[in-house]
């Protein structure tokens, strides 16, 4: 399956939560008025985009009406397919793509969000692409943690860099560092501890984690991945607040998108905190972790029972 088909399977249940709400609000307004729009606002809210993704959204719905692109009720939907595709594009592309050589990636996260597999999955994706990928166990505080990061470096491929429990993770990171760029690795990946925002420490354990990296690579790290489990609504959006004051959070990958009924979480994490989501995980496989694609996510997002039937009596004719 590609993307869509992926995305589309992943957010059924917040279709169901979602867009099967805003369709009962057209369904139940004959015209467009204030009553309408507070219901709407009220089912963005429970759909866990957040208050000032909701206000944006309601904006622009606003904005419709008073260009004349929404006069009834019935076209709000379609509209606010491609307001979210608009809003979600921007700085959205590229996540895939290799720019340095090698390409150090930083990888953060909360513990239980999916973070080493996710780092496993990204090796995967890389190796696929043909390219040389190192893997870094700077994750040295949870027990069990560099044994896990092995397991996907045999699966992978891949090279792995690791210490004993408890090393400096900044050290190992050096190590990595320096190892991929005496083996003309294309893909760096460094594993890191579950940093608990309430755990200054570990806060500052990655901002040396940074500095180090900088001293074989001045420019590095290329890329900083936060990964946000999606089930978690709007506590992944503190969760995200909290490391984008410690690192420069380059990009979020949100896993566990298919378990939840909150995919509004990925338009919230992108508008709030104005930081792309590059992957989204969509089931347990290795290939369901996907780049993500604002068009298609919107597409599969806002598709209805409708825009199905017309696709097949396409379909049909061709």
């Amino acid at each position: 399956m590609g993307f869509f088909d992926k995305i589309k399977k992943g957010l059924s249940r917040t279709k169901k939560n979602l867009i099967q709400n805003i369709e009962s609000v057209i369904v139940g307004y004959p015209k467009l008025d204030d009553e309408f729009l507070d219901d709407m606002e009220a089912v963005l809210l429970s759909g866990d985009l957040g208050l000032a993704t909701t206000e944006k959204v309601m904006g622009k719905i606003r904005q419709g009406m008073h260009e004349g692109k929404i006069k009834e009720t019935g076209d709000v939907l379609p509209y606010m397919k491609d307001a979210v595709a608009e809003m979600l594009t921007a700085d959205n592309e590229g996540s895939e793509e290799v720019m340095h050589h090698p390409e150090v990636i930083l990888v953060v996260g909360v513990n239980g969000v999916g973070k080493t597999t996710t780092i496993g999955k990204l090796a995967a994706y890389y190796r696929n692409q043909g390219k040389k990928v190192l893997l870094a166990a700077a994750d040295t505080f949870r027990a069990a943690a560099s044994e896990q990061l092995t397991v996907w470096a045999e699966r992978t491929g891949s090279d792995i860099v690791k210490h004993s429990e408890g090393a400096d993770p900044a050290a190992v990171a050096y190590d990595a560092v320096s190892a991929a760029k005496a083996r003309d690795v294309d893909v760096v990946l460094i594993d890191t501890a579950g940093r608990l925002q309430t755990k200054v420490n570990l806060m500052s354990e990655l901002s040396k984690i940074s500095r180090v990296v900088k001293k074989i690579i001045p420019d590095a790290p290329h890329q900083t991945l936060l990964v946000l489990d999606a089930t978690t609504g709007q506590n992944a959006i503190s969760q995200a607040k909290k490391f984008s004051e410690v690192a420069p959070v380059t990009g979020v990958v949100l896993t566990k998108l298919d378990g939840t009924a909150k995919g509004g979480v990925v338009l919230s994490v992108h508008e709030e905190l104005h930081v792309p989501v590059k992957w989204v995980g969509v089931g347990e496989a290795v290939e369901d972790l996907q780049p993500f694609n604002a068009r298609e996510f919107a597409e599969a997002l806002f598709e209805t029972e409708g825009d199905i039937l017309e696709k097949d009596s396409e379909a049909g004719k061709n």
